[in-house]
């Protein structure tokens, strides 16, 4: 008989058990994206975390079909991914009623993603991501009140201008400047663009010697078009009428809505395939974590693709992976605060009481916990102070009879003598 394998407690690589303090800022996290999503007027949605793998084929490219995908035949036979991204979910969604629908179209949704990749800090194989999708507007006004959302949420989070820094390009400016200044092919477009899309993780020189190997001695001219830090400084190199002017656009109209911590950055691509305009990141300036911490852009092609009319969109995804470490590394994170507002602790023979005056007060609106164990009052207190249960109670002889508590408040010690009726007030006041 063969050894049966001893089961891990570990979880499985590249995921993460949310126990509830870790649910609690998970919970946070979710409220702030909500909330400020729906102040912008975006309307939540879902869908199965399961699609067809051709969409992902057609949508996202086939280097995140073929390595990053978890994927797998059903048992009719069809192919099946588990989604990486929601983007090409959402834009089916829109081509199937689009006849239906009323634009522009405002929606936002938080579902979770699976990648098979590496897991490191700030990527995982699974995680949960909020999407923000404008569809149905051509104008650089969907570009800026997508920046926007991206901007109000940072702020939601308690982070300062000098906390992040939003770095903006133009997928057509950037095609211009490879095909026409530097006089690149289609193939040396398409490998030049992934390339630069790496650039931050990489070294100056070995970001040179690649393009080098790519694109010979105009690797010196690609760094005259990448290493700039404005349009200004692109001169006759970027005609208005190639990216350049909505940039400047946009620049200007973020700068009226006050959000001026924006830089413009030529490296800026995005990975993904769909990408046919404006594109941003928001970048955390720490010199701890200084990386990106989302992005997104325009896809004005990408339901058109689904052969119906188009409709252009805009958008972006924010992974909570990211979100976390930023908070974390900017002293962000919310206290621990259970649900639990009240531990009703109880003498022996006195559990009935406990539990009637529990649902007594949960009657009334507030969230109580009620000791089973009949150990001592000492060890029955320990246990709500170890989960930060901030109010406790003992139910006692005396207790029953009068229908007066002692209500202890165990973060500053307080003790207060109170009527049955009043301790709601006490806990929450109104």
């Amino acid at each position: 008989m063969s050894e049966i394998k001893k089961l891990s407690t570990e979880a499985y690589k590249g995921t993460r058990d949310f126990y509830p303090r870790d649910q609690f800022i998970q919970n946070h996290i979710f409220n702030i994206w909500r909330k400020t999503a729906e102040s912008f007027g975006y309307l939540e949605y879902n869908a199965s975390i399961l699609e067809e793998t051709e969409l992902y084929r057609a949508k996202s490219g086939e280097e995140i079909v073929n390595e990053q995908t978890y994927s797998f035949t059903d048992r009719g036979g069809r192919d099946v991914t588990i989604r990486p991204e929601m983007t090409p979910t959402v834009a089916r969604m829109v081509a199937q009623k689009r006849k239906e629908l009323t634009f522009p179209l405002r929606w936002y949704s938080v579902p979770n993603l699976f990648r098979y990749e590496r897991p490191q800090r700030g990527r995982l194989r699974e995680h949960w991501q909020l999407n923000v999708d404008l569809f149905g507007v051509d104008g650089v006004e969907a570009d800026v009140e997508i920046i926007s959302v991206a901007s109000a949420i940072m702020k939601s989070f308690g982070a300062s201008t000098e906390d992040f820094e939003i770095r903006i390009n133009d997928r057509r400016l950037l095609n211009y400047l490879l095909r026409q200044h530097l006089e690149l092919n289609e193939e040396q477009v398409h490998k030049i663009s992934k390339l630069i899309d790496k650039m931050k993780k990489m070294k100056a020189e070995e970001f040179l010697k690649e393009a080098a190997e790519v694109i010979g001695e105009k690797a010196v001219k690609l760094e005259e078009v990448l290493f700039v830090k404005s349009l200004d400084e692109l001169g006759e190199k970027a005609p208005k009428s190639q990216g350049a002017h909505e940039l400047q656009t946009v620049f200007k109209n973020l700068e009226g809505l006050g959000i001026k911590n924006f830089v413009y950055d030529p490296s800026i691509v995005r990975g993904f395939d769909y990408y046919t305009g404006v594109v941003f990141e928001v970048y955390d300036t720490s010199p701890v974590n200084n990386r990106s911490v989302f992005g997104g852009g325009r896809y004005d092609d990408l339901v058109g693709l689904f052969e119906v009319e188009k409709v252009s969109g805009v958008g972006f995804g924010a992974g909570d992976v990211t979100i976390r470490d930023f908070l974390e590394t900017h002293g962000l994170l919310p206290e621990y605060q259970p649900p639990v507002k009240l531990y009703i602790c109880h003498l022996e023979n006195y559990l009935n009481s406990a539990n009637e005056l529990g649902a007594q007060l949960r009657a009334a609106g507030l969230n109580v916990a009620v000791d089973l164990t009949g150990r001592k009052v000492s060890q029955q207190v320990k246990t709500a102070d170890r989960e930060s249960i901030p109010y406790v109670l003992v139910v006692g002889e005396e207790e029953v009879k009068t229908g007066k508590y002692k209500v202890k408040n165990l973060k500053d010690g307080n003790e207060m003598l109170v009527a049955e009726g009043d301790i709601y007030n006490l806990i929450l006041p109104r």
